[in-house]
């Protein structure tokens, strides 16, 4: 408790947006840095996915109790009486006192897609054995380790609107109407990319199962979704944290939502708004264009069937991202 006391105290600032940020991204590469060293001991990459999607739970947990957890340490250190957890519930139904509805079901939705996104990458780690992304990577210890500095860096900035609005104090919602075009655009964008990742890897995890039991000799998949685009589940993943970073931007750049996290009056305070929910989809869609999702994939197929014609014609006639009608 003193520890607590005191970390919570190092972090109390002024500022409602960086009295969330600083512990939820310090909690980040904390929890990075503590399976990356024993991962690194063992040179093995098969808790890396599922550490990062324990990593978004965490945070996100973490800055949705934060007000409550300082509260409540506050309290025990003064001998006062400890206020209760929030009730989520509570929130839903416009009663709680201290969450607003948007805070929870956006943390949902978060918690939703690390949940199913990590149990499934890391069943495919266990049944393949090895990420061949981390083949050579695992070899070097600093280059490793970097490895998951970037990953606490990616759940950091995609975390970013999510953070944003729970660093919101549960009186600024009440400048708010109660249902905004931003929330029912947002949660259709969210559930519609989740909905086409989640149909994708199931494919995929499908065609795969299927190969090993000798039912097809197909070396790529080019039917369902794989159809329609050579990378529906990137499709899916990019549309979902655009649709996060809507219903977080009609909060931040609202009056309300400005003085929530302390910029209002300030000049930029409604360009920091937009900055701080579209960071995450417009890190996520680079990541994917420029890093570790297209440029790895295409090589990988262009190597092994790039002078193939049933190959080049799918290639030809299916769009890299943006699925065809």
């Amino acid at each position: 408790m003193p520890l607590l006391h005191t970390l919570l105290r190092a972090t109390n600032f002024r500022n409602p947006f960086l009295r969330t940020l600083v512990p939820s991204v310090t909690l980040a590469f904390g929890l990075q840095a503590g399976v990356a060293v024993p991962s690194i001991l063992a040179q093995t990459e098969k808790f890396y996915d599922f550490s990062g999607s324990l990593t978004y739970l965490s945070c996100t947990a973490l800055s949705l109790y934060l007000p409550t957890l300082r509260a409540r340490v506050a309290a025990a250190s003064t001998g006062g009486p400890v206020p209760a957890w929030p009730s989520l519930l509570g929130a839903l139904r416009g009663t709680g006192g201290v969450l607003n509805w948007r805070q929870v079901l956006l943390s949902a939705a978060v918690s939703i897609w690390a949940a199913r996104l990590g149990t499934f990458l890391f069943q495919r780690v266990l049944k393949d054995g090895e990420d061949s992304r981390f083949k050579e990577i695992k070899k070097s210890p600093p280059k490793f380790f970097a490895a998951w500095m970037a990953q606490a860096t990616w759940v950091s900035l995609c975390l970013m609107p999510v953070l944003a609005l729970n660093s919101v104090p549960y009186a600024a919602f009440g400048g708010l109407p109660a249902l905004m075009i931003t929330d029912v655009v947002g949660f259709l964008l969210y559930i519609g990319g989740l909905s086409f990742e989640a149909t994708a890897d199931s494919q995929k995890s499908q065609w795969v199962k299927e190969k090993r039991e000798k039912k097809h000799s197909e070396d790529f998949l080019t039917r369902g979704l794989w159809s329609k685009s050579r990378h529906p589940n990137y499709f899916g993943e990019s549309t979902l944290w655009t649709g996060i970073a809507t219903v977080a931007v009609g909060v931040l750049t609202s009056q309300a939502g400005q003085v929530g996290i302390g910029l209002a009056g300030t000049g930029a305070g409604k360009l920091a708004g937009v900055a701080m929910a579209g960071i995450s989809p417009a890190f996520v869609t680079f990541l994917l264009f420029k890093v570790s999702g297209i440029p790895l994939s295409e090589k990988k197929y262009d190597e092994r069937y790039g002078k193939r014609k049933d190959y080049q014609e799918w290639k030809k006639n299916t769009p890299v991202f943006i699925p065809k009608l």
